[in-house]
């Protein structure tokens, strides 16, 4: 009896114990599961400001309302890959992933610093990378990029988020632009690009030449394959592709606010080709619609991706449908049954097979993560002493302004990112600790016209500060008037942007009570881009030991 009493007894024992670790790992699973869904939520937060997507099947113009010029994309297997250009902008190339071609999110960028290193250790607003192309073949990926200073380089990687080689240059020489390869069924490997009148001293033609079979340099002066003169004003950024035994050089020509899609072919890779317009603006508000990528879906749809100049807005993103018909594409919605198409605003989603949930490219930052969100870019290659990320804050330390630097056009060490919708809000959360005098935090919309809120130390304490810089570009000083003296050194700066880009910054103590400065600033675009806003950290003196400000967070959102 006594025995049996035991083994009941050890039996509940046993299983009060089971039940008691059963409740402990299941609540730290939940927690884990909880913890994983909040980080991927910061991750993959949806934008507040603008999202494509639909819903039910279909998807607004643009796909993607940001500065992503010259865009190329490629699919391999089930995904789509998108890179842009990115100017003086460091880091470089950056490259954006989606499963459908409407949702799509930064996942890198090829280039962590530019080369020369020392060149582009300065501003170069307008240099660096031009229009690129990626490929994908014999299970690398490819991307050729023109400095139109510098030449044609040419970055490989395995994976397409790997470590991408050191830029190789294909060719060198000045005004070489907008390269693109092809790599025939017999084995050879060509190169097209264009030429930009500015450096080159010629334009308005399309040039293809043999590269070696690595695709690391072209081995014969090449052939002129389209003269454009007299027939367009501009033809630039070709693409090369090759579809039932015809070459097609798909190019932008008329100019980039103002311009049109032409289709070239021929059976030979050299020509003659034959010549059609298979996109323009027609009875839209789609002016443009420049330079783009053709890409097939694993439902043999064919789309195009191409860009649209918004002025302050920089180059947006469209997708646009594209049917066939004797072997030429017709871009968009042919409403005058002519064969040239228009830009469609809505359409049904392209058919990959499935349906993805809805995302967007990053644009809030709460600097939580160890690195550097993916949005933000420095205006020259950065210095390890700018910033990092540091106790769920980005930290700024302050950088002494070169004594040659005119205004913040010329300063190196500001974080930007671009211009996420027609009309938003950002609102950002700064804490000051400056060391000197006249060292001070600034919350900037950068362009060839400039304005920021700033926190500036002076001698009897801590002061906000308006500012505003016009034709930044030439040189020109800032006007700046003192707004009001603080107490704290904690301060929410924030800036409404409007339809054409008019812009009301305004500043508060607690995110709740905002003071609006009383002038409205209007942003214009930077050179070759769109503006962006952002955040720089200076001082006027050499220093051992500078001051610091930590962003705690930049949230864009609606404005109400």
């Amino acid at each position: 009896m006594i025995f049996v009493t035991n083994n009941i007894i050890s039996i509940k024992l046993l299983w009060r114990r089971t039940l008691v670790q059963f409740v402990f790992y299941s609540a730290l699973i939940t927690f884990f599961i909880f913890f994983s869904e909040k980080i991927n939520a910061q991750n993959n937060d949806l934008s507040k400001v603008w999202v494509a997507d639909n819903g039910g099947g279909t998807y607004k113009n643009p796909i993607i309302h940001a500065d992503y010029s010259d865009p190329d994309v490629i699919r391999v297997g089930n995904d789509f890959y998108m890179v842009a250009s990115s100017f003086d902008a460091v880091p470089g190339l950056p490259i954006l992933h989606s499963k459908d071609l409407v949702n799509w999110t930064i996942i890198g960028h090829a280039l962590k610093k530019q080369i020369p290193f020392d060149h582009f250790s300065k501003t170069q607003h307008g240099n660096g990378v031009w229009a690129p192309s990626i490929r994908y073949h014999n299970n690398q990926f490819y991307i050729f990029y023109p400095d139109p200073d510098f030449g044609i380089y040419v970055i490989t990687s395995q994976k397409i988020n790997g470590d991408w080689s050191e830029p190789k240059l294909v060719e060198a020489g000045k005004g070489l632009i907008d390269p693109c390869p092809l790599w025939d069924d017999d084995g050879k490997v060509y190169l097209i690009h264009a030429f930009a009148g500015s450096r080159a001293g010629i334009k308005n033609i399309l040039v293809i030449k043999q590269m070696n079979a690595d695709a690391t340099k072209t081995i014969d002066a090449g052939k002129l394959v389209y003269d454009a003169h007299g027939i367009e004003t501009t033809v630039e950024g070709p693409k090369l592709y090759k579809r039932n035994n015809y070459y097609y050089i798909f190019a932008p020509a008329g100019g980039v606010s103002t311009g049109y899609q032409i289709v070239l072919r021929s059976k030979n890779i050299y020509g003659p080709y034959e010549r059609k317009v298979v996109l323009h603006q027609g009875s839209t508000n789609i002016n443009g619609p420049h330079q783009g990528a053709w890409v097939t879906t694993q439902k043999n749809e064919d789309w195009f991706l191409h860009f649209q100049d918004k002025a302050a807005y920089g180059r947006i993103i469209h997708l646009q449908p594209i049917i066939w018909k004797n072997d030429w594409p017709i871009i968009g919605a042919n409403i005058d049954k002519d064969g040239v198409g228009e830009p469609v605003s809505q359409f049904k989603k392209p058919n990959v097979g499935n349906v993805f949930e809805k995302i967007t490219a990053q644009d809030s930052d709460e600097f939580n993560n160890a690195e550097l969100g993916l949005q933000w870019q420095w205006q020259a290659n950065p210095q390890q002493s700018w910033a990092y990320n540091y106790n769920d804050a980005l930290r700024m330390f302050s950088q002494k302004k070169s004594d040659s630097a005119k205004n913040y056009w010329d300063v190196p060490n500001v974080l930007l990112q671009k211009f996420p919708a027609e009309e938003f809000k950002v609102t950002t959360n700064i804490n000051f600790h400056p060391n000197l005098e006249n060292e001070k935090i600034g919350f900037m919309v950068m362009g060839t016209d400039y304005a920021y809120l700033s926190l500036n130390k002076k001698q009897d304490g801590i002061y906000i500060i308006y500012s505003v810089c016009k034709n930044a570009d030439k040189g020109n000083a800032e006007q700046e008037r003192i707004i009001s003296k603080i107490e704290s050194n904690e301060i929410y700066f924030s800036v409404e942007v409007k339809k054409n880009a008019v812009c009301n910054f305004s500043y508060s103590a607690d995110n709740k009570i905002f003071i609006s400065v009383d002038e409205s600033f209007i942003a214009r675009p930077g050179k070759w881009i769109g503006a962006k806003f952002g955040f720089f950290c200076s001082r006027d003196v050499t220093t051992n030991d500078s001051g610091y400000a930590d962003i705690d967070w930049c949230r864009i959102s609606q404005i109400k």
